[in-house]
């Protein structure tokens, strides 16, 4: 014990030498962390049973499995942001068997080069589809496929501007933007599905504008809202068929490892279907959340309000 706090207090006098010496010199250590990482993983799992309830009901059980994160790398005028979404869910209810509930590949990537405060020129690429097939009749897999794997698959690579003031607020618009859809699945290459112009293509390409924007807001204590939107317009044929998505995740944190989450998706795409497309969830289940590196609003040399 003795040897413990001997060690220690000759520790202490070093620390405060050093911190002496460095106030002297006037000296400023550089501490800042230019990547960080933010993110999420979750399980959420629903469960319900019946027993002589003459109300009736059928058992079930369900889960769904999200990976959510921000990677982020910024340094002086450079800025990197790269997003990964993955959410896959099943249920499996009797007298039904199992059906998906969730399916969801979204990753993105794009690079700015500050131009002024908060703006950047900017390049990206985005990809978007799901890991496996879908059917009608409430995803019933007896019935008839309508999507799959890639099948559609959505790739859009464009160049433009991108206005982020903060790490909840990021808004980019892309005057020229490729947007490729794919349809891997033979038999759903049909002249019509995802707009294919004819029977066995198994992709199209479409030029035009795309403009997404992010926003994340604390509503109260372990309550927070994050929203995505996104708009494309096709200067090729029919640019007045946008095709817009927004998507809402309302999070109530219960405490590091538990939390609940309710989801709405919204979306309107000629080529899949001329009405609105809606899904929503609701779970409550296991999440762990990594936050590692700086954040951009902790970071000395992006508070320009301080004079250095």
């Amino acid at each position: 014990m003795k040897k413990f706090l001997l060690i220690l207090s000759f520790s202490m006098g070093i620390y405060a030498s050093a911190q002496e010496e460095l106030k002297k010199d006037s000296a400023v250590v550089d501490t800042v962390k230019y990547w960080s990482v933010l993110g999420k993983n979750s399980l959420m799992i629903n469960q319900a049973a019946f027993s002589n309830w003459v109300g009736g009901g059928a058992n079930n059980v369900g889960w769904i499995a999200g990976v959510n994160y921000n990677i982020t790398y910024e340094k002086g005028n450079d800025l990197l942001e790269n997003i990964i979404a993955l959410d896959y869910g099943q249920n499996d209810t009797k007298g039904l068997g199992v059906r998906k509930t969730q399916d969801v590949i979204n990753i993105s990537t794009n690079y700015g080069r500050k131009v002024s405060k908060s703006w950047y020129l900017s390049l990206g690429a985005g990809l978007q589809s799901q890991f496996s097939a879908g059917y009608e009749d409430g995803n019933n897999p007896e019935a008839k496929k309508i999507s799959n794997f890639m099948a559609p698959g959505y790739l859009n690579v464009g160049m433009g501007i991108t206005y982020r003031p903060n790490d909840n607020l990021t808004v980019t618009l892309r005057p020229t933007n490729a947007r490729w859809t794919f349809v891997l699945d033979k038999e759903l290459q049909l002249a019509g599905n995802y707009g294919l112009k004819e029977d066995g293509d198994s992709s199209l390409l479409q030029f035009g504008f795309l403009g997404t924007a992010l926003y994340k807001v604390k509503i109260m204590e372990n309550v927070n809202l994050t929203s995505t939107a996104s708009i494309f317009s096709n200067y090729l044929d029919h640019p007045d068929r946008l095709v817009l998505a927004y998507g809402a995740v309302l999070n109530f944190k219960v405490n590091k490892y538990i939390s609940s989450n309710i989801t709405v998706d919204l979306l309107y795409d000629h080529n899949q279907i001329q009405k609105t497309q809606l899904k929503q969830t609701l779970g409550i289940g296991f999440a762990y959340v990594l936050n590692k590196g700086g954040k951009r609003s902790d970071r000395k040399d992006s508070q320009w309000w301080i004079k250095k």
